[in-house]
């Protein structure tokens, strides 16, 4: 993500590209490329499958249908873990080297379709070409192979009077993964990928709004990955309570709100299946008396709004000194009034669309709200008419910090700056929501950056930077924005369970 963050700053993000081609010619064309034209299927057992019934994706952009997919049935659903619990005695008796083989020849059949991959991301997310790029870029370039390159080795160790013993890591069994709209692509194979790695089978699902880049990869795979160990489903509401309370599922992996988390916990809880939970976030960035507005303003930006602000660890509420406000609050609205939102397929777009109808009416409602109670807001920008679900980037004018919008995650390009006095304010108005997912901290001095970092509840603070992650560096969240851990050893971990042999001596 640091990539990405420095090509927006410095403004080479390809979106000054001449227009040679309409926007709707440069979507047909990259849709023709993508073989949307020739339809969606299901991967059940490694081979395609099609319901009865199927779901329309909309493009969040127009308003008009890109595609069909299947609403899978409960019998479908049971299909896809019965297959995914034949397959797992044999793929978790292969060697940890042998499967790590077989996943990395499929992570390079995605590379040789990396641009169908960009434009669909680009076409069901909405989104400008450079965050396509970078999606598909995080997995297969950074992710997949960054997790591929670890191992769980054995521990090995003396027990005085009683013998060797060995512990390591076996299975769960079987993972049901469920993955959400806003980065389809990355938050589905973050799962995949070490679920695979340490020797489980997957039943995942994508969410509705956005299952045609997962169910394109799922394809391009089966022949690769053996039958049954990744099988790809979509439907409706139902699905998900299906697959977590499912006999044959032995972990949930879910990235989503905090309202299905804690659905989810509930359906799970009658089966004791292991559980991670990647939730909502809203995280706030603390701007330091001491911070260098001129360098900060830009990575700032895109901390609170990349991914059109659709990010569970995106800068949701921004605290800046008394001292620094108004200076901030000029180059913040400065650089957001040259930010274009428009289509993803217009190269001169750098924000574009609410990815779904649903979010977007939430949104709407919000901005009602705000304006019903007169809340200052300090920028807005420009109204975009038609049937694309554009909303434009809002940010509030140091707004009640117990306003339900501010005390509230809002999923999308609305954001509040907020002023404080002291470092104690700051951290007590940072600290004061029920989410603990991110948060950071802008300025100069590292001593107190480091001491504020370490006073924030959540469950990563950067310093002079938001957003940035590896497959090598442990991620998770406090209070209710999840449980467990994702990436590094702790995540592969995650899918696994200790088990303990002793050997008398």
């Amino acid at each position: 993500m640091k990539a990405l963050l420095r090509n927006y700053v410095n403004g080479s993000d390809g979106s000054r590209v001449e227009r040679t081609t309409s926007v709707a010619d440069r979507r047909a064309s990259a849709l023709s490329a993508a073989g949307v034209a020739n339809g969606f299927s299901n991967l059940i057992d490694g081979k395609p499958s099609i319901s009865v019934k199927s779901l329309e994706v909309l493009d969040p952009a127009t308003g008009e249908v890109l595609a069909t997919v299947p609403d899978i049935d409960r019998h479908g659903v049971d299909s896809a873990f019965a297959a995914a619990r034949r397959a797992f005695p044999a793929w978790s008796n292969r060697s940890w080297d042998d499967r790590r083989s077989i996943i990395l020849a499929a992570i390079e059949k995605l590379r040789e379709h990396r641009s169908e991959i960009i434009a669909l991301l680009m076409a069901e997310g909405g989104r400008p070409s450079s965050l396509a790029e970078w999606e598909a870029a995080s997995v297969l370039d950074e992710f997949g192979p960054g997790v591929l390159a670890q191992t769980l080795p054995d521990d090995v160790f003396s027990q005085a009077g009683v013998g060797l013993v060995t512990k390591h890591y076996a299975p769960l069994g079987v993972v049901a993964a469920i993955s959400p709209w806003n980065l389809p692509f990355l938050l589905s194979f973050d799962k995949v990928v070490p679920a695979l790695l340490t020797g489980n089978t997957v039943v995942l699902k994508p969410s509705p709004f956005t299952p045609l880049t997962v169910l394109r990869a799922a394809e391009l795979i089966r022949d690769i990955l053996p039958a049954g160990t990744l099988n790809v489903v979509t439907g409706g509401d139902d699905v998900g309570p299906w697959m977590t309370s499912h006999p044959e599922a032995d972990k949930v992996s879910f990235t989503g709100s905090t309202q299905t988390g804690r659905r989810v916990f509930g359906s799970a809880a009658e089966t004791l299946k292991h559980l991670t939970l990647e939730l909502g976030g809203n995280d706030a960035g603390i701007v330091l008396p001491d911070v260098d507005v001129e360098a900060a303003v830009g990575p700032i930006f895109w901390g609170m709004f990349l991914v059109n602000g659709q990010g569970c660890i995106t800068i949701k509420r921004l605290l800046v000194h008394e001292s620094r406000y108004d200076e901030m609050a000029k180059a913040l609205t400065k650089f957001a009034a040259q930010q274009k939102l428009g289509d993803g397929f217009d190269p001169e777009t750098a924000i574009g669309p609410v990815q779904n109808r649903p979010q977007f009416g939430r949104l709407n409602a919000t901005w009602n709200a705000i304006k019903r109670d007169g809340t200052p807001v300090l920028y807005r920008g420009e109204e975009i008419a038609g049937e694309g679900n554009f909303f434009p980037v809002t940010i509030l004018d140091n707004p009640p910090i117990d306003a339900e919008y501010v005390m509230h995650e809002n999923f999308g390009p609305l954001r509040s700056m907020i002023k404080y006095s002291t470092i104690d304010e700051a951290i007590s108005i940072a600290n004061s929501t029920d989410y603990g997912l991110g948060g950071s901290v802008w300025g100069q001095d590292p001593k107190l950056l480091n001491s504020v970092a370490r006073r924030m509840e959540a469950g990563t603070t950067w310093i002079n930077q938001h957003l940035v992650l590896s497959p090598n560096v442990p991620f998770g969240g406090n209070k209710d924005s999840g449980l467990g851990v994702q990436y590094a050893l702790e995540g592969l971990k995650e899918y696994c369970y200790q088990r303990v042999i002793w050997a008398k001596q």
